[in-house]
């Protein structure tokens, strides 16, 4: 089989032995109504494990629960892409190309602010795949 890049290495997120590509979430993420940018990462642990955060802006005048965001990615992600942690900011930081900066968003890691999905009850679980 071939394996192909759609993202910059660094970007990849590994989490529990499955490697991801943030920009595959960030469009999941993107197609909720209430959402205007996102960016996704990883997130390190003790322990060398990495969990997936994504960072949003809303839509003007609209605001982003983040426990409704997690319960619309559900049924449209693997269970491994679902991210644990959601951070509501009004802009996410831009580089002078006006590219999203993860690297500040990174650094900054897991904040008060930060919506903890596993902390919330809310847990995802593999779905079999089934036939009609």
């Amino acid at each position: 089989g071939c394996f192909f890049f759609i993202d910059r290495k660094k970007d990849a997120i590994r989490r529990r032995g499955e490697n991801m590509s943030s920009l595959e979430i960030e469009i999941e993420v993107c197609g909720h109504p209430a959402v205007r940018e996102a960016a996704a990462y990883g997130v390190d642990l003790p322990g060398g494990e990495q969990e997936v955060m994504v960072t949003v802006a809303p839509v003007p005048g609209a605001t982003i629960d983040p426990r409704e965001l997690i319960e619309y990615l559900i049924p449209r992600m693997t269970h491994f892409m679902v991210p644990r942690y959601v951070r509501v900011e009004a802009e996410l930081p831009k580089t002078p190309t006006n590219k999203i900066q993860k690297t500040g968003l990174r650094a900054e890691g897991i904040t008060a602010e930060t919506f903890d999905r596993e902390a919330a009850g809310l847990t995802v679980r593999r779905q079999k795949l089934t036939t009609a």
